[in-house]
């Protein structure tokens, strides 16, 4: 359910720039549901919009760790003419997109990171430091 929401967000959005009334065709759709609840889902338009997604519930049964995990790809051309491609893997570990029009985060300084890493290694205390 959620990948259908987020399949028409991303339609919604990519549709918005769009001035012409004429309609955009659905050159090809492909969808399948497996009884485990998996599925697989894709289209391209023919005004170049490619978008791909499947989905899997990892260690059903077991609700301590049962975890949904989605991955997909969209690509389509930017009102200023710049392709943009993205892929994503949605997980416990949260929504984690790539692609190259995305901020790259600055690197974590030599230093800080050793000392995050030091701190990590300390044994936590019960009282707070002051």
């Amino acid at each position: 359910m959620k990948a259908v929401i987020l399949l028409a967000i991303i339609a919604g959005a990519l549709s918005a720039n769009v001035t012409d009334t004429e309609p955009i065709p659905i050159i090809s759709q492909d969808v399948e549901i497996g009884l485990d609840g998996s599925y697989k889902s894709s289209y391209e338009t023919g005004n170049g919009i490619i978008v791909q997604e499947q989905g899997i519930l990892k260690n059903a049964g077991d609700k301590e760790i049962e975890a949904e995990e989605v991955q997909g790809s969209f690509q389509y051309t930017a009102p200023d003419g710049t392709p943009i491609q993205l892929s994503y893997i949605a997980n416990e570990n949260g929504f984690q997109p790539q692609g190259a029009h995305l901020p790259v985060p600055p690197e974590v300084p030599e230093a800080i990171q050793r000392a995050l890493e030091y701190i990590a290694s300390e044994p936590a205390t019960e009282e707070p430091v002051h």
